[in-house]
């Protein structure tokens, strides 16, 4: 079984970076799929930015330019750094993995994070 953590969130400014890390225990990493997904009060949970096992990485249309995802197998970790940050992005932000290719939909991911809360607040 995996668990995944998620850190690095907090209040910051509009302009503001942040970078999240997740952080995967009880089984290796490396041969999943990671993706970052969001859920802002009252919406729906939404993709954010995912990377393959092989690196190919992807970056939802709504953060492209602005965020950008990577991972560390030897760490068993990934990250999302987050820069120019908005009032929308204002969400609690969770970590998910799975074996096999890109998925975009938060049904099709197995091991979830409990998540970390990004606010940006003027």
């Amino acid at each position: 079984q995996m668990k995944l953590e998620e850190s690095g969130g907090g209040l910051v400014q509009p302009g503001d970076s942040l970078r999240l890390s997740c952080t995967a225990s009880g089984r290796p990493l490396f041969d999943h799929t990671v993706s970052w997904f969001r859920q802002a009060p009252g919406k729906m949970r939404e993709f954010v930015a995912g990377i393959t096992s092989t690196f190919n990485s992807r970056v939802g249309d709504n953060v492209k330019g602005r965020f950008t995802i990577s991972r560390d197998n030897a760490k068993n970790a990934a990250y999302l750094q987050m820069s120019d940050l908005k009032l929308e992005d204002t969400a609690i932000y969770y970590c998910a993995a799975r074996t096999g290719a890109q998925a975009f939909h938060n049904f099709e991911y197995f091991y979830w994070g409990q998540g970390t809360q990004v606010t940006v607040s003027v």
